[in-house]
């Protein structure tokens, strides 16, 4: 299948690929430090690396949002950069209107950082009360996470599934020379166990109350081997999952594009 990437393509094809298939992947990731071993790109790298793999199999337009996303936890380590909520969700409004005002009906939100999940619930819901378009979200993060368990993979700040992540992007990004044991705080476990409740939780708003080192987990769990088949493992467990929220909406599957002409 053809992976149709928005800013490799002349607008006429553009064109003619939203005319055979309305549907638009868009990634979310953000910029914030990573330790010494991994790069202020991770989330980026890593949501990118599924989304364009999903985009892929579903022969629809791959449109990148941007590397920037909200990650107030990360403010003031060098190389972090945060946008505030009404930036996030104003540029989310904007690509989605033009690419709307294009003919796209279906937008697939490929998420890879928990703070977006509040911004993305408000903006899609909103746009598609407004005006009819569908939109599903899959946080990629939660889905490596629930697979990767199994043997051992963690999703933890990075750790484990992120150094994963960065591996099956570019495995020259990772250091793992530089990893020294992390120094979590007493209080890491709750704090984690609290931050990612579903049912009564608060907040931690800096990284250094859950590590001094602004990192934790086991990056030497991720291996070439295991970040051979990363992508495509998420994406087509996205994939699987999609057709379900589809179903359920009562969305018609959009059929696959034809391939790309010479």
């Amino acid at each position: 299948m053809a992976a149709f990437e928005l800013l490799n393509m002349p607008s006429e094809e553009v064109r003619a690929v939203i005319d055979r298939m309305p549907v638009a992947v868009i990634p979310f990731g953000s910029v914030e430090q990573h330790g010494k071993h991994l790069p202020c790109g991770t989330d980026v790298f890593a949501v990118e690396v599924v989304a364009k793999s999903l985009a892929e199999k579903l022969g629809c337009l791959f449109v990148p949002f941007g590397p920037y996303g909200i990650t107030y936890p990360h403010v003031g380590l060098p190389g972090s950069i945060s946008l505030s909520r009404s930036t996030f969700e104003g540029l989310i409004t904007d690509i989605v209107t033009e690419l709307m005002n294009s003919g796209v009906k279906l937008f697939i939100m490929v998420n890879w950082h928990e703070a977006h999940q509040p911004s993305l619930n408000a903006v899609c819901m909103e746009l598609q009360f407004k005006h009819g378009v569908k939109f599903v979200i899959a946080h990629a993060h939660f889905v490596a996470q629930r697979i990767y368990a199994p043997e051992g993979g963690r999703l933890t700040h990075a750790g484990s599934i992120e150094t994963l992540a960065v591996i099956a992007h570019d495995p020259k990004l990772y250091h793992p020379e530089k990893i020294t044991p992390p120094q979590r705080t007493e209080k890491a476990e709750a704090l984690d166990a609290m931050r990612r409740s579903y049912e009564i939780y608060g907040f931690v708003t800096n990284v250094l109350d859950l590590s001094k080192d602004g990192w934790y987990g086991d990056p030497t769990w991720a291996t070439l081997e295991r970040a051979k088949d990363f992508a495509d493992t998420i994406s087509g467990e996205i994939a699987k999952r999609i057709d379900d929220v589809w179903q359920t909406l009562g969305v018609d599957r959009p059929k696959p594009t034809l391939a790309k002409t010479a």
